[in-house]
């Protein structure tokens, strides 16, 4: 990114001033050495995210920003619904509500080492991974609706879990005002045999290793420690919400053209929130948001029964279950008052701090965990939000490491079969359904994870908790 556009207000944080059409400023966080690595499209981005009707404050850039459809893939935007505010389908993302939940396990490095091979072995076997993969859950248009509505609730009362599982899933499991009418029927078909399955691109089912922990006191409401086996699970909304945005978007570019709502590019069409569209939208963006959690929970179900197999005995509560592609009604404080506002988050993880209602109660002392995963082979992390994140950035952190190059430009670089075998010498066992998808998550294709979480850090979007070491990682 080109720093004289930017103004430094601090060591983390860099200002694009509002100018033109914005109607507010640009705020990137990051270190200096993380802004230049940033694509030039990710100020453009911003920028146009900023003249957006509505829009309040600003318009936030996380360090793990790169460019994406419309908003950045990184961006966090809030608009005000009696300022003409907008949703816009670019800003939640095509894969609504693709998240991490992480499963503690009370098993050491030591326990699984003997058989980490088999372990791998039967979690690949029994879990759905890949393009358009299908699992062994077919739904109905009645329970396809039903599905759309309970989100994890659902999924728990058909066997997939346990109670307790809904005390650590954001909104309780089931995302309230989901409107399964407002999902097209195509978006249903889509979704009618892919529940329980991880899909392609960076997602994955990830078997690791706390290796490092950074704050004891806190690490320790978490119930994690060094040593710990943890599972962590990243995936969406798979077909139903990929197909949501599709549909959408089209609706939302004849509507901007009537409201003659001027767009600074097409990919960010939206509605006014108030509208019909946008009254929708929502809906449906709610329902693929419930689908994200059942699809989570199922997997999380599957996993638990891998487990079993080699540990009859194991109980693997749920540390946390956090989405960072969507768009929520939260109260944030808006000129010495409290506003409720329509918070855009795409690719940004919500970070509230100590004692915010919204986080279970015995977590409210910590804050709520902020999950954030590597690119493949490489460490992820486990933050927990900040009181500071709040006034900073509508209470958003970042959500991963961020890719550096495209996926096609990967492929030109390396082989899926040689990152498999050098991975494979570090202790990092690959199970993946086409080499050609390894190829394109290469480690080496991303940012570095560290680098900007320890932005996020000091920028003090969320608090550094723990690092968690990949041992064995399932993918498409």
């Amino acid at each position: 990114m080109e720093m004289s556009l930017l103004e430094k207000i601090s060591e983390s944080c860099w200002q694009i001033p509002a100018h033109g059409t914005m109607r507010v400023p640009v705020i990137i966080y990051g270190s200096e050495k993380i802004i230049q690595q940033m694509d030039q499209k990710v100020a453009e981005q911003a920028s146009n995210v900023a003249s957006l009707p509505g829009i309040v404050k600003a318009s936030f850039v996380m360090p793990d920003a790169h460019w994406g459809y419309g908003f950045p893939i990184g961006g966090v935007a809030a608009f005000d619904p009696d300022q003409d505010g907008v949703i816009s389908a670019g800003g939640v993302g095509f894969d609504i509500s693709c998240g991490v939940r992480t499963l503690l396990t009370g098993l050491q490095e030591k326990d699984i080492e003997p058989i980490k091979n088999k372990l791998a072995d039967l979690l690949f076997k029994e879990i759905p991974a890949g393009v358009g993969s299908h699992g062994k859950i077919h739904l109905d248009k009645n329970e396809m609706d039903k599905m759309l509505v309970g989100g994890a609730k659902w999924a728990i009362e058909q066997g997939y879990g346990k109670e307790e599982d809904l005390q650590r899933i954001e909104e309780g499991g089931c995302m309230p005002g989901a409107d399964p009418q407002a999902v097209s029927n195509l978006a249903k078909e889509r979704q009618a045999k892919e529940m329980g399955t991880l899909g392609s691109g960076n997602h994955y089912a990830e078997v690791q290793v706390v290796g490092k922990i950074f704050d004891e006191a806190i690490a320790k409401l978490l119930s994690i420690h060094e040593g710990d086996i943890v599972v962590s699970i990243h995936c969406g909304s798979r077909g139903l919400g990929h197909q949501i945005g599709t549909d959408y978007l089209k609706e939302m570019v004849v509507c901007a053209q009537k409201l003659k709502i001027e767009l600074p590019e097409r990919e960010l069409a939206c509605a006014p929130i108030q509208s019909d569209l946008g009254k929708r939208y929502l809906g449906a963006m709610r329902a693929g948001i419930n689908c994200a959690l059942a699809n989570r929970q199922i997997l999380t179900h599957l996993i638990r029964k891998v487990f079993s197999y080699f540990f009859p005995n194991i109980f693997m509560p749920l540390l946390y279950d956090v989405s960072h592609n969507t768009c929520k009604v939260e109260e944030h404080s808006i000129n010495g008052g409290s506003k409720k506002l329509f918070v855009h988050r795409k690719g940004a993880t919500r970070a509230f701090g100590p004692g915010h209602h919204e986080i279970p109660e015995d977590l409210k002392e910590a804050g709520q965990p902020v999950l954030i995963g590597g690119s493949m082979g490489t460490h992820s992390y486990i933050l927990v939000g900040t009181t500071q994140s709040e006034r900073l950035a509508f209470s958003s952190a970042v959500h991963g490491a961020g890719r550096a190059m495209s996926r096609s430009k990967a492929l030109k670089e390396w082989k899926g079969k040689e990152i498999i075998k050098s991975l494979e010498a570090k202790g990092i066992l690959i199970r993946a359904v086409s080499e050609r998808g390894v190829a394109e998550e290469a480690p080496l294709a991303y940012k570095d994870v560290s680098d900007v979480v320890e932005a996020a850090h000091k920028a003090e979007l969320a608090k550094l908790i723990a690092r968690l070491d990949p041992l064995i990682c399932i993918k498409g």
